[in-house]
């Protein structure tokens, strides 16, 4: 008998005898904008797979833009706590990060976002570069059900 064959043998299956798969393996892929990571501050997780939370929250100084997967659904003031149904963000696709350098040129990204990057929306509409993120969180449950309706 070949290793080869040795090894498929010893290889753990699932009830129906296929093989199971190594999910340990799994990579995002950052092309597919249905795969978009959470890159959270305190990722507390130490969770190998895939991520499935869809809403995330990128805070600003003074604004909260919530995402479900790369969509802007929600904007909201940090001051008041209302939600800003008119703001330019809403309903529209995150395009990217935005990083300022030491002398001050700004340097367009098509990764997400990261802390002390600015957010860019650069499709379906005006440019627009927001203030620069202070944190990447997971709103409440409570938050994602007040969204406005579209």
């Amino acid at each position: 008998m070949g290793a080869r064959s040795r090894a498929a043998k010893l290889a753990p299956r699932d009830k129906l005898g296929r093989r199971a798969l190594d999910r340990r393996k799994y990579r995002p892929n950052l092309a597919n904008p249905t795969e978009f990571p959470m890159n959270l501050d305190n990722q507390s997780s130490s969770h190998p797979g895939h991520e499935r939370r869809q809403h995330r929250m990128y805070v600003t100084r003074n604004t909260e833009y919530h995402f479900r997967g790369p969509t802007c659904v929600a904007v909201r003031d940090r001051k008041t706590g209302r939600f800003l149904h008119s703001h330019l963000a809403v309903q529209r696709t995150l395009t990217g990060g935005v990083k300022y350098q030491a002398n001050g040129c700004a340097v367009p990204s098509g990764a997400p976002p990261q802390v002390g990057e600015a957010l860019y929306f650069g499709e379906e509409g005006r440019e627009l570069v927001t203030s620069l993120c202070s944190s990447i969180e997971r709103p409440e449950r409570q938050l994602v059900a007040a969204y406005p309706a579209r």
